[in-house]
């Protein structure tokens, strides 16, 4: 393990050393699509913002140091603080000498230990990672037991309290539709219609998970839509009233935003 370790430092440093060197003119500026995976904790969401910790900034930080150029990462999809990915894709340009394999390498070596670098590769020069992209897929997780383990109290919503699962899986139904939903965000500027074309709760022991999939999502949509649901789950809120969320397009209607800590981008498909 530790001659693996030390194999990919070396890699790495090499890379970046090599990288120093100014980048020949004749090299063609590529496309990089990367997909990854981190922990939304302790990052204030995906986009860069002024002196805080965002996904953005500190990867577009690392391949400054590697190419000595800024350059701009485009993602899938912005996650607000809090939020995890397993499978966020991100795209950018860049004129570089190294190959696909160490700049994989030295990515992963100079970005903090909660975001990796899951996969990495040149591709066609109109790929977008969020223009390109036909739908999303997120998860939001819910403990529905007295205790939960404190390992994984970062990624999982704990509610002690009773849930009605029958009605919830009832009510996600009815999110599957092509329809504004500006009664499920806090969208202000956006066109608000989205086509959700899976939306359904499944349970695992204790565990209470949430999938919904659609072609693109307004801000909060998915906590909002959770929130919904866990007002249902309680039997404050009938399912049908989901219908007359929608028909009323008033977010005052809706339920409180669900935190951010048991939703995680899982994939994004193209």
């Amino acid at each position: 393990m530790i001659r693996k370790l030390k194999s990919s430092a070396v890699i790495a440093s090499t890379a970046l050393s090599e990288n120093r060197v100014t980048v020949p003119d004749s090299l063609k500026m590529q496309n990089y699509k990367c997909t990854l995976s981190y922990d939304g904790t302790d990052f204030h969401g995906w986009q860069r913002q002024p002196d805080k910790r965002t996904v953005q900034g500190i990867l577009e930080d690392c391949l400054a140091k590697i190419t000595q150029n800024k350059i701009h990462v485009t993602a899938a999809g912005r996650t607000d603080a809090g939020v995890h990915a397993q499978g966020q894709v991100a795209s950018f340009k860049a004129r570089l000498s190294l190959d696909d394999e160490e700049l994989f390498r030295a990515l992963n070596s100079l970005l903090p230990q909660d975001v990796r670098v899951v996969s990495l590769t040149k591709i066609d020069p109109d790929f977008h990672a969020r223009k390109s992209a036909s739908s999303k897929v997120y998860r939001y997780r819910i403990c529905n037991s007295p205790l939960i383990s404190p390992f994984l109290i970062r990624y999982v919503l704990h509610w002690p309290s009773p849930l009605n699962v029958f009605l919830m899986k009832e009510a996600a139904s009815l999110f599957i539709r092509e329809a504004d939903f500006t009664a499920f965000s806090s969208n202000r500027l956006l066109y608000p219609v989205r086509k959700v074309s899976r939306s359904e709760i499944s349970q695992k022991g204790d565990e209470i998970i949430y999938t919904v999939e659609a072609n693109g999502f307004l801000r909060y949509m998915v906590r909002t839509m959770v929130g919904t649901l866990l007002e249902i789950g309680k039997g404050k809120v009938p399912p049908q009233q989901v219908e007359e969320m929608f028909r009323r397009k008033k977010r005052s209607l809706a339920s409180p935003t669900a935190p951010a800590k048991g939703l995680c981008l899982v994939r994004v498909n193209y």
